[in-house]
């Protein structure tokens, strides 16, 4: 379970002259390296300890000046992952593929045990046991402290896992190719949450019972980071564009089109998104909001002759930043902490979802059974959505239970299956529309894109996307989980079977024709980047 607590690791907490508030991976303290080759890193209570494997030292700092308060000689004459038990140092030796207990008063080696793989990096202690991150099998292991060998197998976040530590609950581990440090749930081995790194090349970790250390190798720096303070989410990175959606309609043979309504979805400010400016034509068209509170602009047609082309539009001059959720299990509350509004709006059945359907319940009560935690029900249909389905367009929408027994689905079927389950399971799910930057940032999208959100107690609406996250390495799954791209402007936003879109997000229409006339719908979205001082 992803809330499950482990017994806290004892340290004495290094309180550092200025308040800690900022968001996670946020540089709070930094200081030189005591050399320029450091690798692993531990934290004794008092001090950090670094390990060098050009100088073959293990060095003792002090964590507020980053002066050196004295050096032993490595195991080894390869040494990288460092880690405290309480009472002695950890090394582990990449050439010699051993691991070493050390006295830290002198370096004696107390212990000497097989590394479990061949290219043995970072070192963790999570109060029992070592962990052993592997760069070349890209695994994490942890180990039988008797032999070295491995009592369970991770697979690694990314391609190149260096540095680990643990905080009593979590692993953490850093990457050095994607430059980013991950929150690791250590049951499972899934990545919670992702963090940058402070530089370029990261790699020992250690954790001082308030905040992460960080080694960057390039930079020859060692960075105290922000686990937690609060803060929900981070915004960066953020584009400039005026977006231009068009639904067509045009007709053609003999007769006319009687009566058509074309209902666009009116983007609107999010946490993510600011509408500068909107503007929409023709002029002749309604502001409504259907029972989700989603606005729509209503157009109104009638006697439409053959071989002509009716356009309803909006053109939108927006910023839309990259947003990433900092979502910790632990704090996400219970099923009971939701709001009764929301929860009873957002459980509701309907004819997509079909969570009645004694095979949605079935399975709903097999997945999540007296589960209360909001984000392990929302992560736990998360990946069996994403498992037992694959990406393949079908044509048509069809309901969640014919979708999962089927086994294939687009965006709008994995997003119809997972807020099924969630709803079945009573945490309440609904899904967003867009329109998407296609490559270019001018470019033209006539695919769009659906997924689902949760919400989740202490952070609102949350964005996951079990199609987007079908991926193999857990870091690229944990980036559909609350986390969201400035490629997307957010138009809907919605239960389903809307008053305006029907099951729809986007656009929708709906006419009334002669007989023997065709009627054409096109839509399409096209950006336009607009820069600076424009």
């Amino acid at each position: 379970m992803f809330h499950r607590r482990f017994p806290m690791v004892v340290v004495l907490v290094v309180l550092l002259n200025h308040p800690v508030l900022a968001h996670p991976g946020k540089v709070v303290h930094s200081f030189p390296t005591p050399g320029n080759f450091c690798t692993g890193i531990a934290f004794d209570g008092e001090s950090l300890w670094a390990a060098d494997y050009k100088a073959d030292r293990l060095f003792k700092v002090d964590v507020r000046t980053g002066e050196v308060i004295r050096s032993i000689p490595s195991p080894g004459f390869w040494p990288l992952g460092l880690a405290w038990d309480g009472t002695c140092l950890w090394n582990v030796d990449k050439g010699r593929q051993k691991i070493f207990k050390i006295d830290p008063a002198d370096g004696t080696i107390l212990k000497a045990i097989d590394a479990p793989s061949s290219n043995p990096e970072g070192l963790a202690w999570d109060g029992k046991t070592l962990w052993v991150s592997d760069g070349r099998s890209r695994e994490i292991i942890k180990i039988d402290l008797s032999d070295g060998t491995a009592v369970k197998t991770l697979s690694a976040p990314a391609q190149s896992p260096n540095g680990l530590a643990f905080d009593g609950i979590y692993l953490w581990c850093s990457d050095r190719m994607t430059d980013e440090i991950y929150m690791i749930e250590p049951d499972g081995g899934e990545v919670l949450v992702v963090l940058d790194a402070p530089g370029p090349y990261p790699r020992g970790l250690a954790w001082d019972g308030e905040c992460l250390w960080a080694v960057d190798q390039q930079k020859d720096m060692l960075y105290r980071l922000v686990r937690w303070d609060g803060e929900r989410y981070r915004l960066k990175d953020t584009r400039r564009a005026r977006v231009t959606f068009t639904h067509e309609v045009k007709s053609y043979g003999t007769g006319r089109i009687r009566t058509l309504q074309a209902c666009l979805a009116v983007p609107e400010d999010m946490t993510q998104q600011k509408v500068n400016s909107l503007s929409l034509s023709p002029s002749t068209h309604t502001l409504q909001k259907d029972r989700w509170q989603q606005e729509a602009a209503v157009f109104q047609y009638e006697d439409v002759p053959s071989d002509a082309t009716v356009e309803s539009r909006f053109e939108a001059d927006v910023e839309i930043s990259d947003i990433r959720y900092f979502i910790f299990p632990d704090h996400c509350g219970t099923l009971s902490d939701i709001p009764a509004e929301i929860r009873d709006r957002y459980t509701a059945d309907g004819s997509k979802y079909m969570i009645e359907d004694p095979y949605i319940q079935k399975l709903a009560r097999e997945l999540a059974d007296k589960e209360k935690n909001p984000y392990t029900i929302a992560r736990t249909m998360f990946d069996y959505v994403r498992k037992h389905l694959e990406y393949k367009l079908e044509g048509g929408w069809n309901a969640a239970p014919v979708v999962l027994k089927r086994g294939t689905g687009s965006c709008s079927e994995y997003s119809f299956c997972f807020i099924a389950l969630c709803r079945a399971a009573g945490l309440p799910a609904r899904y967003v529309g867009a329109v998407v930057v296609r490559g270019d940032d001018a470019s033209m999208d006539d695919v769009f894109h659906r997924w689902p959100e949760v919400y989740l107690p202490n952070y609102g609406w949350v964005p996951i996307d079990p199609q987007g996250g079908d991926k193999p390495l857990p870091r690229d799954r944990a980036l559909h989980i609350g986390n969201l791209s400035n490629r997307f402007l957010v138009t809907t936003q919605g239960g389903g079977d809307s008053e305006h879109l029907g099951w729809y997000y986007n656009c929708n229409e709906t006419y009334t024709s002669d007989p023997q006339l065709e009627v054409r719908i096109e839509a399409f979205a096209e950006w336009e980047p607009i820069e600076r001082g424009q």
